[in-house]
């Protein structure tokens, strides 16, 4: 049977996540006849935002834009009846001119809450689409596997998208402990044709594979134990499924050469802590992963599968009301390594970041941040700078400079080098 094309299905899926959560509103408000209105609590509140994109350089590949512009509107409400039980929907939607793929719409979060108590201790369980956040480390995070990366919304590889989930937490004076049932793996978002960051062949979404023969709707486990020993902040966790990270295989289809995205069964142990000690933060981000594989061709140009670890280690330093004034001043390193070297399928196999953070404390809350990433195997460098200032209670806005420098002809960036790009940003809170 052919597989259906991947934009109806994503319609579809977004419809059935809409009426999921209309129906659990429903049932939200299944209260006695007897109460006038069985809603306690109900809020909205979002972000609506104009932005454009100037790229420094021309596009290496044929339909790629120098100059990108359009807006975005993410809205959540939240309601809360009258014995604490919760329903959160937070829909997206995004418009931009200089990428067809880039355009869409969204479900970020939908998930029913409940909780309760064990004893002395607490739980709580979430029902639906939501995102959890795994790690401590400022470049990349290594532990953090449960969410997609929302690639095509920016190449640092931090917005994510939700995931269909069953999250059961655990909370005592012992500790923190999270169980996670998943299923509807979505694939990464990445660009087409006309958009940047991308290679040479354009991936074809619509061809997407996977090991499982669940394919997207495999049963992914995951777990994870978080607790304080004094200074010492520290998380165990235990990933078992499909993999979030994409292996890009070169593929002959009707309309040509692409890159289909393939999807492991991995499993994946993983450690962050935190160590503070006053104003110095130490921080660790190690994982081992079995089942993925590297950028190795084996006889038949198939890639190998191997496991492999990695880490990122670093910390930093805040100095507080700095040259006597409001000003904080934070200082950022930290070294990021791939056990699998020149093989890694990412571009960060051997690199230190170096950064630092500036806030004013005004009553512009206004804030900078400068990175530079520098490859200790290549001369490459990513730099990275952002201002972010208020102006009314309201509207806010941001300029950021995103730069790639000094990239090799064997470095995974060189393909996206002339990427470079100036960002301007307003937003509107509401």
């Amino acid at each position: 049977m052919p597989r259906p094309n991947s934009s109806e299905t994503r319609f579809c899926r977004t419809s059935y996540l809409a009426g999921l959560g209309i129906a659990l509103l429903t049932l939200l408000g299944l209260e006695s006849q007897s109460d006038a209105s069985p809603w306690d609590q109900f809020e909205i509140f979002g972000t609506l935002s104009l932005e454009s994109r100037l790229f420094r350089d021309d596009g290496l590949y044929v339909g790629q834009n120098s100059h990108a512009s359009g807006f975005s509107a993410e809205a959540t409400a939240y309601i809360e009846d009258q014995s604490g039980r919760s329903f959160t929907v937070t829909p997206f939607l995004r418009y931009d001119s200089g990428d067809s793929d880039r355009t869409r719409v969204d479900i970020r979060e939908a998930y029913l809450l409940l909780y309760g108590s064990i004893g002395n201790d607490e739980w709580e369980l979430r029902l639906g689409l939501d995102k959890v956040y795994w790690g401590v480390v400022e470049s990349r995070s290594l532990v953090d596997i449960v969410n997609q990366i929302d690639f095509i919304e920016h190449p640092n590889e931090k917005t994510r998208l939700g995931q269909l989930m069953a999250h059961f937490t655990w909370a005592g004076d012992w500790g923190s402990l999270e169980l996670f049932g998943m299923t509807w793996h979505r694939p990464r978002t990445l660009p087409g044709r006309g958009g940047r960051f991308r290679s040479s062949l354009v991936a074809n979404q619509d061809l997407v594979e996977y090991e499982s023969s669940s394919e997207e709707w495999n049963i992914d486990l995951a777990g994870r134990y978080t607790t304080s020993i004094g200074p010492l902040d520290i998380g165990l966790s235990l990933f078992d499924g499909t993999s979030r990270d994409p292996t890009l295989q070169p593929t002959i289809s009707a309309s040509g050469l692409v890159l289909v995205p393939f999807y492991e069964l991995i499993r994946q142990v993983g450690i962050d802590a935190q160590l503070i000690a006053g104003s110095l933060l130490l921080k660790l981000e190690a994982i081992h992963r079995s089942g993925s594989q590297n950028r190795r061709l084996d006889q038949f140009l198939r890639y190998e599968e191997e496991d492999y670890e990695a880490f990122i280690a670093g910390g930093e330093y805040s100095f507080n009301g700095v040259w006597e004034s409001n000003v904080d001043l934070t200082v950022i390193g930290e070294w990021s390594r791939d056990g699998r070297g020149e093989w890694a399928t990412n571009a960060f196999e051997n690199d230190v970041l170096t950064a630092i953070r500036v806030g004013l404390n005004d009553e512009q809350s206004t804030e900078f941040f400068l990175s530079v990433v520098n490859s200790l195997e290549t001369s490459a460098r990513i730099f990275n700078s952002e201002l972010t200032r208020r102006i009314s209670d309201y509207w806010s806005f941001s300029v950021e400079a995103f730069v790639y420098s000094d990239v090799e002809p064997d470095d995974l960036l060189y393909e996206v080098r002339r990427d470079s790009f100036l960002a301007l940003k307003l937003d509107c809170n509401f």
